[in-house]
């Protein structure tokens, strides 16, 4: 678990730059998830508030979470400023990056056609494309399909390696605790 303070964080909005463009917003506060295991990475999820509130505009966009997980096969696309290469990879892309990937539901994955197994718990969902992934430094970004925001980067057995989807946290398990605790920060 990170060791932030709210008042060390900083989101920038409205910019596909790492660290220019856009507008700053100060963070008021935010909360992990109280059943977040480490260990087995389930509930890995956390809720921020902003100090001020977002306005929507040609730069800056609402994602809904998603209800129900897509079906297995579903295209989505996951965003981030992460590596572009497992362990071999210095520098860092400066513009968001993005790949299409296929949503892996948590059964489907659990399933002896990806090598998991029994580390696929229920709060977790897959993505899968040949050559194509998260990496290190996407953690906690969007997993997007239909406009829905479906899953948040949370682990993988390297990154695009061969029967090894991108596992995140599944936002329509999640989603309950995300609305309860934004109402209550």
């Amino acid at each position: 678990m990170q060791s932030y303070a709210a008042s060390q964080i900083r989101v920038r909005l409205g910019s596909n730059q790492y660290n220019s463009g856009g507008e700053l917003v100060a963070v008021k506060t935010f909360r992990y998830h109280e059943g977040y295991n480490s260990k087995t990475m389930v509930n890995d999820i956390a809720v921020i508030k902003l100090a001020t509130p977002v306005r929507e505009s040609s730069k800056i966009r609402y994602v809904a979470m998603a209800e129900k997980t897509p079906p297995t096969g579903t295209p989505a696309v996951v965003t981030g400023w992460g590596t572009k290469c497992y362990l071999t990879c210095i520098i860092l892309p400066k513009t968001l990056q993005e790949v299409e990937v296929d949503i892996v539901d948590e059964k489907a994955c659990a399933s002896s056609e990806y090598k998991y197994g029994s580390q696929i718990k229920e709060t977790m969902v897959c993505a899968y494309a040949v050559d194509k992934d998260a990496c290190q430094g996407d953690s906690g970004g969007p997993l997007v399909s239909g406009d829905k925001l479906v899953g948040v980067v949370s682990w993988g057995m390297g990154c695009a390696r061969a029967g090894y989807p991108g596992v995140y946290a599944d936002v329509p398990s999640l989603r309950s605790w995300v609305v309860k605790t934004a109402k209550e920060l």
